[in-house]
């Protein structure tokens, strides 16, 4: 997949169908107005037509910060409608990362705070340091959660959990988020690519369809009622049967051999 040079963001297709991107925006890798307008772009790309990609891994330059949030420094002074403004480009980015049909995977190579830890709950899962630190702080700076997190952050911990982090605002560590869902696994930081890494490329063997068409029934079935999710499931289902892809995985597992999935 060829995408543009991006000011804020470093991406490369890394194995097969597999894209690394990496924040880049040191030395906090901070969500500035240009960082929003490119992560807003790369998911809106591979909404429409992800070619080649398969599965994405979402890590941040340096070896401490994953993201540290809204760029404060660039908000300062900054009149009320320039802030809304602003803020429309950046839940532009998160909302078209939570309906991004290629699965992305987090890589949290350091701390995620504010817009930085919503951005990770905003992805299918994560990956975490030991020693990266989390928090939603907005509200010690008069303002409240505005990527998501009043509503990923309860979806995933809970909505008790979900209050402390969120009205407290303090931080909280990796073993604690890996306790509460918040992370799947703790890596070591030489490890925390390499497992990355491999279990996007255990998605990206699988069969593309199949993939985004999972995905899909258990984000959006989790927003419905068990009945109506069970439909939504097979309605997804349904959809799988007519496929090449289909096709090819039956016929290669009775030749015993691996199969070769287009996506069609």
């Amino acid at each position: 997949m060829t995408l543009p040079s991006y000011e804020t963001l470093l991406s490369e297709i890394v194995g097969t169908h597999v894209l690394k991107v990496t924040l880049n925006h040191p030395p906090a890798n901070a969500l500035n107005t240009q960082m929003g307008r490119d992560l807003f772009d790369l998911w809106h790309r591979l909404t429409v037509d992800p070619e080649e990609v398969r599965c994405v891994v979402l890590t941040g330059s340096g070896d401490r910060i994953f993201c540290a949030g809204a760029d404060l420094k660039e908000r300062k002074g900054m009149s009320d409608e320039t802030w809304v403004r602003q803020h429309e480009v950046f839940e532009r980015a998160y909302w078209t990362l939570l309906d991004c049909p290629v699965p992305v995977i987090a890589a949290l190579n350091g701390h995620a705070y504010a817009g930085g830890l919503e951005l990770s709950l905003a992805c299918d899962f994560a990956y975490a340091v030991p020693t990266a630190r989390f928090a939603l702080t907005e509200v010690t700076l008069g303002i409240m959660p505005g990527g998501g997190g009043t509503q990923t952050l309860p979806r995933i911990a809970g909505e008790r959990r979900a209050k402390e982090v969120i009205l407290s605002g303090r931080p909280f560590s990796a073993e604690d988020a890996l306790a509460w869902g918040i992370v799947n696994r703790l890596c070591q930081p030489a490890e925390l690519l390499p497992a990355a890494l491999d279990v996007a490329g255990a998605i990206a063997g699988n069969a593309p369809l199949s993939v985004r068409q999972a995905k899909k029934s258990i984000h959006y079935g989790l927003q419905m009622d068990l009945a109506a999710g069970l439909r939504f499931e097979i309605e997804a289902y349904n959809r799988l049967v007519p496929t090449a892809d289909r096709q090819e995985g039956i016929r290669a597992f009775n030749e015993k051999r691996t199969p070769d999935f287009k996506g069609r």
